[in-house]
This record gives structure tokens, C-alpha cells and sequence, in this order.
């Protein structure tokens, strides 16, 4: 065996990613959300991470020369019934998708262990499929945090059970991310920061800001070291001078806390009706 040859062989294969429906996402993302590994959306509410959840629910069908995965998806929701009226409002912007809501799977959470239980049951479903219907090439867990938040007790006891549960449930994720060539894409809240020396420095930055806030993820340490990237949303309220009277206008941002594949990097980004898009700086 040449050396060159040798280099190519340990040289990692291209990763596919999904298209966020939104070209300038799509660069400051390096392509999209990757497959085989898990991206975690951290914001607090009303910064749009269910929004951009939903519009992968769309890009996700779209054919690869276009940026998707050619498949359908799996969303597990854990808050609020599923926002189908919103996604039918994005469906509009994907005119060339044949019967997009028939190509989404959606399925109730009720706790994390729930969580565990269905993941355990989908292998059958990941290997086969109806021939008219698409493989499921990502799932969405919305959101990780709700599902922890009344379930353990804050005593070492349950401290270190939640902790094993979060290995439980990343480790069969990635399995399957791996096996499968799934992008997973999971949810999670922020909780305020009262005092920094309570904070450990995780990826980029130690503190995040929004609504001018200093906040930091949910779930802590622990399950941090189960998520491959973390993406925060961010959002804003500035007042803008508009005539003779001044209007509040809502700026949102995307943030990299932390990649494999990514900087330190940023990406103002919009909601309308119709769509999820980026700005350009």
C-alpha cells in the first residue's frame, strides 16, 4: 500500500447534510445540519427553534441535488400538540413536494424514559418501509429539556440517574444515527445565569445572551457531552425610529457554540409567514 493510499483510506468520508430550505443558512452551516451525528437547537422561547424544526421537516424531502435527504422524518414532541397548521403554512414554500405532510411521522412524548422506550422500537421502522413511502432520514425530538424537567428531584440520587438516562438516550440516538445515516436534531431550553462561577465554560462561550439575558443551556454538562453540535438562537428587541415615532423591531440570531466542523460563528436570521431565511451581514 502506497502512502497516499493510506491517507485516503483514514480519511474521513463526505458527511451528508440537510438542506435548511434557506441558501444563507446553508453556508454559515457549512451545507446544513449533518448526518450520522446529533445538532441540538438551545434557545429560550419564541426564537424560532420549532420554526426551523419544521422547515427541516420540508427540506428533508427534497431530492439530494437539491440539498434534502430524500426521505420522510420522524417528529417526537413533548410540550404541545403538533404544529401542523404552522407546518402547512411552510409547506408552501416547497411547491414542488408531492403530499409533504404525508411524509412526517409524529409521535407524543411523556417523559424520558418514554423517550427511550420508542427509540428502542423504531429499528424495525429505520430498516423497512412501504415502497411508496421515503426512508426516515431525520428525526426531531421537541424538546429534551420538557421531557426532564419534572422527572428527577435535585438530590445526588436522581442527579446521577439523569445523567445515566442522558447517555442512555444520546448513545442510541448516535447508534442510530450512525447505522442509519440519520440527521437528529434535539430541542433544548436555556435557564438563567444568576452567578458565572456556577457556569462552566462549554464550547465558544461560558455565558449566552438573549433578550438581554445571560443564560446558558438546560440539562448542564452532562448532556452536553452527548450532543455532537450545539446551535444557540437568540433573540433581541430594538427600537427603531420609523417617521416621528419609534417601533420595536425582533432581531434573531444563530449562533455556533460548538462544532466539529464549524467556527465560531454567527447569522442573523428572519420568520415570516412563508419561511425560515437567513441575512446577509
Amino acid at each position: 500500500m502506497k502512502p497516499e493510499d493510506l491517507l485516503q483510506h483514514l480519511s474521513p468520508s463526505p458527511v451528508q447534510k440537510c438542506s435548511l430550505g434557506c441558501p444563507i443558512l446553508d453556508r454559515f452551516l457549512g451545507g446544513g445540519i449533518p448526518c450520522n451525528s446529533i445538532t441540538e437547537l438551545v434557545a429560550e422561547s419564541g426564537c424560532g427553534k420549532t420554526q426551523i424544526s419544521l422547515q427541516l421537516l420540508l427540506s428533508a424531502q427534497l431530492p439530494t441535488s437539491l440539498g434534502g435527504l430524500s426521505s420522510s422524518s420522524l417528529y417526537l414532541y413533548s410540550e404541545s400538540p403538533f404544529p401542523l397548521r404552522r407546518l402547512h403554512q411552510l409547506s408552501s414554500s416547497f411547491p414542488t413536494l408531492h403530499n409533504p405532510l404525508g411524509n412526517i411521522l409524529t409521535h407524543p412524548l411523556h417523559s424520558a424514559h418514554h423517550l427511550f422506550d420508542v427509540l428502542s422500537q423504531i429499528d424495525s421502522l429505520l430498516l423497512s418501509h412501504p415502497p411508496s413511502f421515503p426512508p426516515i432520514k431525520l428525526i426531531v425530538i421537541d424538546s429534551i429539556a420538557a421531557l426532564f424537567r419534572f422527572e428527577f428531584e435535585n438530590n445526588a440520587r436522581d442527579l446521577k440517574q439523569r445523567s445515566g438516562l442522558f447517555f442512555k438516550i444520546s448513545s442510541k440516538l448516535k447508534e442510530q444515527a450512525r447505522r442509519f445515516g440519520l440527521a437528529v436534531v434535539v430541542i433544548n431550553q436555556v435557564v438563567d445565569v444568576i452567578d458565572d462561577s456556577d457556569v462552566l465554560r462549554i464550547g465558544n462561550s461560558t455565558c449566552l445572551y438573549t433578550s438581554e439575558r445571560k443564560v446558558c443551556a438546560a440539562l448542564g454538562l452532562s448532556w452536553a457531552n452527548c450532543v455532537n453540535t450545539r446551535l444557540f438562537l437568540s433573540r433581541n428587541e430594538e427600537r427603531v425610529a420609523d417617521e416621528d415615532c419609534f417601533t420595536t423591531q425582533t432581531r434573531r440570531f444563530i449562533r455556533v457554540v460548538f462544532a466539529p466542523h464549524l467556527p465560531d460563528s454567527y447569522c442573523e436570521f428572519v420568520i415570516t409567514r412563508e419561511k425560515v431565511f437567513g441575512l446577509e451581514r
